[in-house]
């Protein structure tokens, strides 16, 4: 199948489908449903839909990847390019109290509280102070304030060439101190709380059914909004999705099945293909026998048949992954990926190396390889990659692996624990900068979900973030990916696509590489 990448507004309608959409009314379906849609300490990427249509912080993105004002009017940089200044407008909560440059200071230094729990600290460590500060240092040391109302300034430790892109992921945006002191645990899953500053205002909480919003009248560009309500229904199941927007049930599905992908992209100009900065991957627990030893995790990753899995399992346009970092980011004037070792791994399977590998390891053609576990959250098409996977292990090495699947509410705190073997799991980018990967693997960091440590990928980071120059920093940065790659405590499966539908009497939504769906400028044709 041509991996053609769709315009983010489709024009015509599958002529199976019926919908008629009321003005001002729009259903989109999504397939998961977070545990929490706190901005500041989620990670989460079912809670960005959620976040992405309630929450804005200092600048947003255009769907060109254009930095623009949001609530920030305007912004000044220091001749050294360590401090910024951002002059706020005269923007809103959503309860109409206003938002002051305080809500900023707060929300940040909150992220950097241990007790928060929040999963992106790291991504403020950028700023003087504020890493010791989550080390138990003096807040006020962090280089951060609010001269006035108006006012938000804070100092870099370093240049940081992407910081206005990074200031657009919700770990930056504000929270209102009151509504999280009131409720610390349960403010984002109460309507009358869960207070944002986005297009959006959530008038509806139904749990395992539907969130609803409604326009936000506080919105500082409240008029460039024409929905009046926007429902997000869940529906676990993409087939299942699929029946309710042919038959003209919903207006949009955020993914389409496997299987449908071939007939929809010939059938469909509502079907849409669009590039996400995302890989997915499992975790190894190279804490964990028998995945403690590295002849066992590169034979496991060498067995499988990435090329034969996108084709025939996942039937997509996706594309294997031999390593962390997905095509499409940019440093020095060629892709990040540009000329990358493949670390011992193919597209297809190296069936006898595989067999080398765990024979090193001490179980010649699978003899005594232990029990072993892949756990994964509840997802059809995941499921059905580790099915393909584990049937490939049995072929070409003989072992025998489980598969144990749970909800997605149950899954991750597990991951989290890391009580785990193998664990399914990915990452999509937060900003569009190879940093975004490669920042989880840092000894420490949340992100960190299989406890791997190593020094010399450490001080790798540290330098691609110490220079100023890109070319340096990104050398730097693919030294790191292939410490971690060549060390194998990932298990590299694809790079990703996102396959969704959209009504064509829609326009002005658009679908970042970063999987957010935005709707602030979503239209309904007459």
């Amino acid at each position: 199948m041509n991996r053609l990448v769709l315009p983010l507004i489709a024009a015509v309608l599958l002529a199976s489908t019926g919908a008629v959409l009321a003005a001002g009314e729009l259903t989109y379906v999504v397939n998961n449903e977070s545990a929490k849609y706190d901005p500041g300490t989620t990670a989460e990427t079912f809670a960005a839909p959620i976040i992405g249509n309630t929450f804005e912080g200092l600048v947003r993105l255009s769907p060109d990847g254009e930095v623009l004002p949001a609530l920030a009017e305007s912004w000044e940089i220091s001749g050294d390019g360590l401090t910024y200044t951002f002059t706020l407008r005269d923007a809103k909560w959503s309860d109409g109290k206003p938002v002051k440059a305080a809500d900023f200071v707060y929300a940040w230094k909150r992220v950097l509280d241990p007790a928060s729990g929040a999963m992106n600290s790291q991504m403020l460590y950028y700023i003087v102070g504020a890493e010791e500060a989550f080390g138990g240092g003096d807040a006020k040391a962090i280089a951060l304030s609010a001269p006035d109302d108006k006012t938000l300034t804070f100092t870099l430790k370093q240049r940081v060439p992407y910081m206005l892109q990074l200031l657009n992921y919700p770990t930056f945006y504000p929270v209102r101190e009151d509504m999280v002191a009131a409720d610390p645990e349960g403010w984002t899953r109460n309507p009358a709380t869960y207070v944002g500053t986005g297009p959006f205002r959530v008038t509806e909480f139904n749990q395992g059914k539907s969130v609803v919003f409604e326009k936000n009248p506080n919105y500082y560009a409240a008029d460039a909004v024409s929905l009046d309500k926007l429902t997000f229904r869940l529906i676990p199941d993409p087939a299942t999705a699929l029946a309710a927007m042919e038959a003209g049930d919903v207006d949009g599905i955020e993914a389409v099945p496997a299987p449908e992908i071939p007939r929809l992209s010939v059938e469909s100009d509502a079907f849409m293909i669009v590039p996400a900065l995302g890989t997915t991957y499992a975790f190894f627990n190279p804490a964990q026998p028998p995945l403690d030893n590295i002849h066992v995790r590169k034979a496991l990753s060498m067995a499988i048949d990435r090329s034969e899995i996108i084709e025939f399992v996942l039937q997509s346009a996706d594309t294997p992954a031999l390593g962390l970092v997905p095509p499409g980011m940019s440093l020095g004037g060629e892709d990040f990926t540009a000329g990358r070792d493949n670390f011992g791994l193919s597209e297809t399977a190296d069936v006898e190396g595989a067999k080398a590998e765990l024979a090193e390891a001490g179980y010649p053609d699978g003899e005594g390889f232990p029990a072993t576990l892949f756990m994964t959250y509840s997802s059809p098409p995941i499921e059905k990659l580790l099915e393909a996977t584990q049937q490939m292990w049995k072929k070409n090495l003989n072992i025998d692996v489980q598969i144990q699947a749970s909800e997605w509410q149950v899954y991750y705190p597990e991951v989290q624990k890391v009580e785990y073997q193998i664990a399914q799991m990915g990452w999509g980018a937060d900003y569009p900068h190879p940093m975004t990967f490669l920042d989880n693997f840092v000894t420490g960091s949340a992100n960190n979900l299989n406890h791997w440590s190593n020094a010399d990928y450490d001080a790798a980071i540290a330098a691609a973030k110490a220079t100023g120059d890109e070319i340096e920093s990104r050398d730097d940065m693919r030294k790191a990916e292939a410490i971690l790659m060549n060390d194998h405590v990932i298990l590299p499966q694809y790079h990703r696509y996102n396959y969704m539908m959209m009504s064509p009497k829609v326009t002005g939504f658009w679908r970042s590489p970063l999987n957010v769906p935005y709707f602030r400028d979503a239209k309904i044709a007459e």
